[in-house]
């Protein structure tokens, strides 16, 4: 016979409670969970640990590893020793196909009263340099995509681990009741890694990342199948009371709380996704400073990703990633043919990312947005066999905007080839535990219970990085 827990040493959390109780409130909890504005937050945090500088974040993924020194991190000494040997020791590479010295075949300008030397490939980005804190010495534990790309997106190199956009929605929840608070507009790719890189890990589902592909619809099976949506929602009555009476003969299993979370949020996105992705409310002037009408197709891919995120935090939507689309020389992993690959990728970026900032501020949004620009690591100064470069996990560039950072700065410092670096080496934990600072969370007190061990996504490690904070 089952019981109700009446007593334990501290007040139960909507979560305990949810758990611990199988006479009946169970429905009565979920209720309260859909009906709080942080929608599906963890009791661990339903408030902020501090004062948030942040609401909302947009990662901009660049799956591949951008050249470091191609694109915000000018070494002149490469144009020194071009097509000589290298020379400083070489660590180990991904191919071991170690060729001369590359310079880098772009020109470098200052932008901004900051001076902010960006290259040639994003001349639309350097407009909006005054509002970039650059990070040039961040590092990577892992020299290949699979385990470097589970890095960055979950501070382990090992498959399994809760995602960062997991954790922010596991933390603080969302704003918006009838979209997702994780959500992932695919440009078409998926990267090394899979999805496993926006997955909730060991958190409950609930907090996964929800794929939006760059098709219309974005979401399959989006539009109601039934004649009537009076027999539609006489069908999700029907499920909804099985479901609840299973989750009350389980005793709160969290996978079935997570699947009726998960059922009523994809009942009501069928409204909230159609509104979210009809732009025709949009002005000319904002279409073309994202550069929705560009001719180089995956520009207007991403001019339409970017607009999307824009739209997506508008509505509360607390973390969106961006990935790339396909089709520019394999990501931004240009093992061959440097010049084309990354000339194709940035084109597609540039001006999506720079409308992106700008919107975003005059809107009044920036400064309660995290824009975050980052790949799983850099290239090499040198070549791989003549006009390539290898992956680098030793030194390379991200950058920061909106959201409590300082604009117009640079930090960290690699060396004169922008090989290593050599000044305030930061890695992919310290990144997770200033983004989380800026959102209000202490990153060593955003925990989660599993096998025995309190988990976090810096897991023991990462410092917030105060010097690029406003």
């Amino acid at each position: 016979m089952s019981h109700c827990h009446r007593y334990r040493p501290q007040p139960l959390s909507r979560r305990a409670l949810l758990k611990s109780a199988s006479c009946g409130f169970a429905a009565v909890a979920l209720h309260a969970l859909l009906g709080d504005k942080a929608f599906a937050a963890s009791d661990v945090s339903s408030a902020p640990h501090h004062a948030a500088k942040a609401k909302n974040v947009i990662f901009l993924y660049m799956d591949g590893g951008p050249s470091q020194v191609d694109t915000f991190d000018p070494k002149p000494e490469l144009a020194k020793y071009d097509g000589k040997p290298f020379p400083t020791k070489t660590e180990p590479t991904q191919f071991n196909n170690n060729g001369a010295t590359l310079a880098s075949p772009w020109k470098f300008k200052q932008y901004g009263e900051s001076g902010l030397p960006i290259s040639d490939l994003f001349p639309h980005l350097g407009s909006q340099a005054d509002k970039l804190a650059m990070i040039h010495s961040m590092t990577s534990e892992f020299p290949e995509h699979t385990s470097a790309n589970y890095f960055l997106h979950t501070g382990s190199g090992l498959q399994g681990r809760p995602s960062m956009g997991a954790w922010t929605t596991y933390g603080l929840g969302s704003e918006n009741q009838d979209l997702p608070g994780f959500v992932v507009l695919n440009g078409g790719l998926i990267p090394p890694g899979g999805i496993d890189n926006f997955n909730s890990g060991f958190l409950p589902a609930a907090y996964q990342g929800s794929i939006f592909n760059p098709g219309d619809p974005p979401v399959a099976n989006i539009r109601p199948a039934d004649r009537t949506a009076a027999l539609q929602k006489r069908k999700l009555g029907l499920i909804q009371q099985m479901d609840r009476a299973a989750q009350v003969n389980a005793g709160g299993d969290d996978q079935l709380e997570s699947a009726i979370k998960n059922y009523e949020l994809a009942y009501r996105m069928q409204t909230a996704v159609p509104e979210l992705m009809d732009i025709r409310d949009e002005t000319p002037a904002t279409l073309e400073m994202y550069g929705l009408n560009e001719e180089f197709h995956n520009t207007k891919i991403y001019a339409r990703q970017c607009l999307t995120a824009r739209r997506l935090i508008e509505r509360g939507v607390r973390f969106v990633e961006l990935t790339c689309p396909g089709g520019n020389g394999d990501r931004w992993d240009q093992h061959a043919n440097l010049l084309e690959g990354h000339e194709k990728n940035a084109q597609t970026v540039d001006k999506p990312i720079a409308g992106l900032l700008a919107d975003l501020q005059q809107r009044g949004l920036l400064d309660s947005t995290l824009v975050v620009f980052a790949g799983e690591f850099g290239r090499t100064p040198f070549a791989q066999g003549a006009n390539g470069r290898d992956h680098n996990p030793f030194a390379f560039t991200v950058w920061m905007a909106g959201g409590g950072v300082q604009g117009g700065v640079r930090y960290g410092q690699s060396d004169e080839f922008g090989y290593k670096t050599i000044e305030n080496r930061l890695m992919i934990h310290d990144l997770h535990a200033t983004m989380l600072h800026l959102l209000g969370v202490n990153h060593e007190q955003l925990t989660f219970r599993f096998s025995g061990r309190d988990m976090r996504l810096t897991d023991v490690h990462g410092e917030v990085v105060h010097d690029i904070l406003a």
